[in-house]
C-alpha cells in the first residue's frame, strides 16, 4: 500500500502498489503515511488533553530531577 496526493486538488488516497505506480507522475505524487494519517483521522479532545497532561508530568519529573541533582551537589 502506498499513499499518494493529487498535486492540483490536494486529494490524498491510500492505494495498492500497482495502482500507485500507474497514477504517480505529473498529477499524483507519493507522500508519507503520517501525512495520510493526519488527513484522515480526527483527533478528539480527550486525546489532546491526555497529551497535554503527559507533557506536564514529564516536565514535572524533569524539575524534580534537577532539584535533586542541585541538592546532591551541595
Amino acid at each position: 500500500m502506498k499513499c499518494i496526493k493529487n498535486v492540483k486538488t490536494g486529494d490524498i488516497k491510500r492505494v495498492d502498489d500497482l495502482q500507485a505506480s500507474n497514477l504517480v507522475g505529473v498529477t499524483w505524487q507519493y507522500i508519507p503515511k503520517s501525512e495520510w494519517k493526519a488527513a484522515t483521522r480526527v483527533v478528539s479532545e480527550k486525546q489532546e488533553v491526555e497529551t497535554e497532561k503527559k507533557e506536564q508530568t514529564i516536565s514535572e519529573k524533569a524539575l524534580k530531577r534537577k532539584k535533586l541533582k542541585e541538592k546532591q551537589r551541595q
